[in-house]
């Protein structure tokens, strides 16, 4: 037979005991050097090769046109909705203007916040 006391036992012990959570956001987890999280695109650099779309195993990603100081140019917009931050995007691009970061935090009310233009990752 279970001691009846044991679980009032447990309980103090887990109230007056330390938080095993940490206090988000003050403290962030602390992220592995391979960590992948949201995306940043260096717009100056990127070529439009269209490189990092063809690659996406989820077709996260689309090329669509953007306004930049060198006139329209197609850039990539990114759903993170779908992502499956596999960093293949990354690997693949040759001038290394898209790269993902350790930055984890995205969330928001509307799914349509998750779609991000070029002009978003900057």
């Amino acid at each position: 037979m279970q001691n009846p006391i044991k679980p009032f036992v447990e309980v103090s012990k887990n109230i007056l005991g330390k938080p095993e959570t940490l206090g988000f956001p003050e403290e962030r987890e602390e992220l592995t050097d391979n960590y992948r999280g949201l995306h940043r695109l260096d717009m100056k650099t990127c070529i439009s090769c269209a490189a990092c779309e063809r690659i996406c195993p989820n077709q996260t990603i689309e090329m669509v046109e953007t306004d930049t100081d060198k006139g329209v140019k197609k850039m990539p917009q990114i759903n993170w909705e779908r992502c499956l931050f596999c960093a293949l995007c990354e690997e693949v691009c040759p001038t290394e203007c898209l790269i993902l970061t350790k930055d984890y935090s995205f969330e928001a009310y509307d799914r349509r916040e998750f779609l991000k233009r070029p002009e978003d990752l900057g």
